[in-house]
């Protein structure tokens, strides 16, 4: 079963596919609106991932990325980011490993670019990278009662933010998550997926694609899409701040531009949670303006909110974010509060 396979199956449900993402299951207001008080499961297919196997697999991605891949020790999971020389993300991984493999996901619209770009960097090291985004059914839970659905299916739940437990149908992995409800990933087979799937949805209610943006939104979890890949040093995107950079490990592509920008202080930039009063999708890349019309930052993600407007995360001046009124084609941003604490001293 493909995931094409997997998504046509959902279609019985009333699942609206579009670009081989689940946008909904037909009342997107609902899904979204419900998101916060009801128990949720959300098709993952969007979400790209990479498998990396051979003896050289760890060494040779520990020379691409940001994170310490040596930390990853098929219990746990972390952010990593995989920039240019000039140390610009290109894209933004959640890493762990799992059986003797290495895993990376990440957003599908660029798997196919980073994938070549990785392999050209093989080489002669012994490590053997493929696509393994239709052979590994991925879907998300979240919800008051999450843990008590999947005890009767699973011998162990994780139970710290990015833990990971692989059991012989499955693995689970914890995800960050908000009013105190818990939130989990589920990686597992065509064979298994559908009397998992079908299980839970009994105590859920299916939602589409925005639902889960929304979920990362809300925990300050960040994305690089096709429109900002290069636009960001891992510091804008407080990968630093998420433990997504370990500034301990060994060389990596771009990593003198990232440590010059830690240990010399000159985080000018950050990413905030933000709302936006718009009807209107923002598109990540979409500047953001202040009070005299000057380009002060960017959309990082956005998704649907329970007000009909909008949630994102944005890229901005630090001074700008503490002189207030921004923004985006006209609308309104407010500033939220954020999810982890952002240090607003860092400009210099």
């Amino acid at each position: 079963m493909t995931a094409s396979d997997w998504q046509l199956g959902l279609t019985q449900y009333g699942a609206i596919i579009s670009d081989n993402v689940v946008t909904s299951f037909r009342q997107a207001q609902t899904e979204i609106e419900s998101v916060t008080i009801k128990n949720t499961l959300c098709d993952l297919s969007h979400l790209g991932l990479l498998e990396l196997s051979g003896e050289d697999a760890a060494g040779f991605l520990q020379g691409q990325v940001t994170n310490d891949v040596n930390l990853l020790t098929g219990n746990n999971a972390h952010l990593s980011g995989y920039c240019s020389p000039k140390g610009r993300l290109l894209a933004l991984f959640l890493a762990f490993a799992h059986h003797n493999h290495l895993h990376l996901q990440f957003n599908r619209t660029i798997l196919e670019p980073i994938l070549k770009r990785l392999k050209m960097y093989v080489m002669r090291s012994k490590v053997e990278i493929k696509d393994v985004s239709d052979s590994i059914i991925k879907f998300g839970l979240n919800g008051p009662n999450s843990v008590a659905l999947l005890m009767p299916h699973f011998t162990q739940i994780p139970t710290q933010d990015y833990e990971l437990v692989s059991l012989d149908n499955a693995a689970i992995l914890k995800l960050p998550t908000i009013a105190g409800h818990s939130r989990f990933q589920i990686f597992t087979d065509d064979k298994y997926a559908p009397i998992l799937f079908n299980a839970l949805k009994a105590d859920c209610l299916l939602v589409g694609k925005p639902c889960w943006d929304w979920l990362d939104i809300q925990s300050g979890i960040p994305d690089v899409l096709p429109k900002t890949q290069e636009q960001f040093v891992p510091q804008m995107l407080n990968l630093d701040i998420l433990n997504g950079i370990n500034f301990k490990k060994g060389c990596y592509t771009g990593q003198e531009i990232v440590a010059r920008t830690h240990y010399l202080g000159k985080v000018k930039r950050r990413t905030y949670l933000a709302s936006i009063a718009a009807s209107t999708a923002p598109i990540e890349g979409d500047k953001i303006v202040d009070s005299v019309g000057s380009e002060v930052g960017q959309i990082v993600r956005a998704a649907p909110n329970q007000q009909a407007e909008y949630d994102a995360l944005i890229e901005l001046r630090i001074e700008a974010k503490q002189a207030g009124n921004l923004t985006w084609n006209n609308a309104a941003i407010h500033i939220k509060a954020q999810p982890y604490p952002v240090n607003d001293d860092d400009v210099i």
